[in-house]
């Protein structure tokens, strides 16, 4: 089989996702490795993707109808009133904390960019400095972590192609050999940018990097499916892929997942059966509202908590909130929220790291 041929799950049939009525694919996972993914050397070039991946939508995207009603009813933004709690948003900068190798460490920058501190490397994830994004009103918070106050950036990771997750003038900033992982289609886009260390990958497939600052070992990068779909441009729908990473450190085993940007949907089990002893699951909350119109591709509060469970990991991190309004929900809900959901299911209050913009936390083993 060839990487151009789209495939059913791991088990060989169609699943039905309760929310619509397509279901995305997985690819082949007949090269899988112990760790979860087929391992795939950095860097590769030549390979060869589908023209379009919308058969991995979990559901179909809005028609003119929904574009339509949207238009007539306005409601993708916040309402009169809905944002006299913006001074209220949580934003707490601090320097970033000292790390050695064996030591993970997450700080939140804003919407769905974190600083993470893994195996003596420092990787970023969906990195937005901007303070305005196309088509969307000023950030509401400002970047939590400065340019200037970052360590070198050994790698970064894209979630998808969406402006609000991937920011060419914060890229334009890191230097051109900085290695990227990003999904399938989307390698093309960065080396034009002359980005030199480009690795693309398909859902179920990983790459490694050797580990910094002394450390042993090295830093697994896995690229898992999401709930979502990808848009750059008129004519590029669903031309490159949209996903998930999971993180882990070879030396400690200590695993981080990032979600991206995604709606609620079958995959979190998947994701964390092939990825067992996640200790931290970073999980978009916000830009929920309408849910008839965001419902298929961004879990509200409640949702993500399942999610986490979903994927059995020991600890939650909330983002995509408190920074760009890009939907009609009260700012400060999403926080109140996933506060109130999390009390619901008995877990430990720690065990939720709600963290203000600029805040740091460790991970202890």
């Amino acid at each position: 089989m060839t990487e151009q041929t789209d495939r059913t799950d791991l088990t060989g049939r169609r699943q039905e996702h309760g929310r619509g009525r397509g279901h995305g694919r997985a690819p082949d996972p007949a090269r899988r490795t112990a760790a979860g993914g087929a391992l795939r050397p950095l860097g590769e070039v030549r390979r060869h993707w589908p023209r379009s991946f919308a058969r991995r939508l979990t559901t179909p995207l809005p028609g003119v109808r929904a574009l339509a009603r949207l238009a007539r009813e306005g409601a993708a933004r916040p309402g009169p009133g809905a944002l006299d709690a913006v001074p209220l948003l949580p934003f707490e900068p601090g320097p970033l904390p000292a790390v050695d190798a064996g030591t993970v460490a997450v700080t939140w920058a804003g919407h769905a960019s974190w600083v993470i501190r893994m195996g003596g490397l420092t990787v970023l994830t969906d990195p937005v400095w901007s303070r305005r994004i196309l088509g969307t009103p000023a950030r509401i918070t400002p970047v939590g972590v400065r340019w200037e106050d970052l360590p070198p950036v050994d790698a970064v990771v894209i979630s998808h192609n969406h402006y609000d997750h991937l920011d060419a003038p914060t890229l334009r900033r890191l230097p051109r050999n900085t290695p990227m992982f990003v999904p399938a289609g989307l390698a093309r886009w960065c080396r034009r940018r002359r980005f030199t260390h480009v690795t693309e990958l398909d859902w179920w497939e990983a790459a490694e990097l050797p580990a910094g600052n002394g450390g042993t070992g090295t830093v697994r990068f896995d690229f898992v499916p999401a709930h979502h779909w990808s848009k750059r441009t008129l004519t590029d729908t669903c031309r490159s892929l949209w996903g998930g990473w999971v993180l882990s450190d070879g030396a400690t085993g200590q695993r981080v997942y990032f979600a991206g940007d995604t709606g609620y949907g079958h995959w979190f089990e998947e994701i964390g059966r092939r990825h067992p002893g996640i200790d931290l699951a970073l999980l978009p909350v916000g830009a929920y509202e309408p849910r008839w119109w965001l419902s298929d591709v961004h879990a509200d509060p409640e949702e993500a908590v399942r999610a986490c469970q979903d994927v059995g990991a020991r600890n939650m991190a909330p983002m995509h909130w408190a920074t760009f309004l890009l939907s009609a929900e009260p700012v400060m809900e999403p926080l109140e929220r996933v506060r109130a959901a999390w009390e619901r299911t008995g877990r430990p209050r720690g065990q939720l790291w709600d963290l203000p913009v600029g805040s740091s936390r460790l991970l202890t083993v």
